[in-house]
């Protein structure tokens, strides 16, 4: 484990010396360095649309609108990177910081402590870290049934079993949650507040009653659509409906 925790790492950094050497990127940290926020969120913007999303472009984008305080497109750019990157150190460190500057204090509905087990498993890890941890645990297991199957003693066949099974269930294990790592990346059902303050109406339309009031920054879960309305739930369970020009999925 801590050879491929090894590799992964040496695989991140070549990434990030290659993509540090890139013209833009260096053009746009130097605005960054001068102080030009707003424009290197534009330049940071033109890299991601040209050459690619990276979790240290949004971690760069969303510092630039952090400066500029405009502190929704800030949180949004830090979620971004961390669904990329989920140990993002930095990314989580700023995205606290921005989100002291919300408003809105939404608590938490507590969810059963295996969800909550589970979602923190699950995101220790990248969907092709997980793939890979789930590759390299079915290799081992194929070894153990070799061992199980020609081993020298009964007791050696006997460990060989206990330690297959163990990789076999791991195996599995990890590849449900490099399913669910991919599935979480491909739906976007999480989205920021990005207006200074906008109305929750009870259905799809202004005549809608007013329930409440959210504000720039926010994180919401995408329920619905219809037409250009969204229906979104908070994290205390609260539930209405929002124009889509209010709101930016992560």
């Amino acid at each position: 484990m801590k050879r491929i925790h090894i590799f992964l790492t040496l695989l991140v950094c070549f990434s990030l010396f290659a993509l540090a050497q890139t013209g833009a990127v260096k053009q746009a940290n130097e605005s960054y360095a001068k102080g030009q926020y707003k424009e290197a969120a534009k330049q940071y913007e033109e890299i991601l649309t040209n050459e690619g999303v990276a979790p240290e472009l949004y971690y760069n984008l969303g510092n630039a609108y952090y400066k500029s305080n405009e502190i929704g497109r800030s949180i949004l750019n830090y979620e971004r990177a961390m669904r990329l990157s989920p140990n993002f150190d930095d990314a989580s460190t700023n995205l606290a910081l921005a989100q002291l500057k919300v408003i809105d204090n939404v608590i938490q509905t507590p969810s059963f402590f295996l969800v909550r087990w589970m979602a923190y498993l699950t995101k220790l890890l990248t969907s092709n870290q997980w793939i890979f941890l789930s590759l390299s645990m079915f290799i081992l297991c194929l070894i153990s049934t070799f061992i199980f199957i020609f081993g020298p003693s009964r007791a050696v066949r006997k460990a060989s079993f206990y330690v297959g099974t163990v990789l076999l269930i791991g195996c599995m294990v990890a590849g449900l949650f490099s399913g669910i790592r991919k599935e979480q990346l491909s739906n976007h059902d999480e989205a920021i507040i990005m207006t200074g303050v906008i109305t929750v109406k009870s259905s799809p339309d202004r005549s809608g009653t007013d329930l409440f009031q959210l504000h720039e920054g926010t994180k919401v879960h995408v329920k619905s659509s219809l037409g250009k309305w969204i229906e979104i739930k908070l994290g205390n369970g609260s539930i209405g409906w929002v124009e889509d020009v209010n709101i930016e999925k992560i």
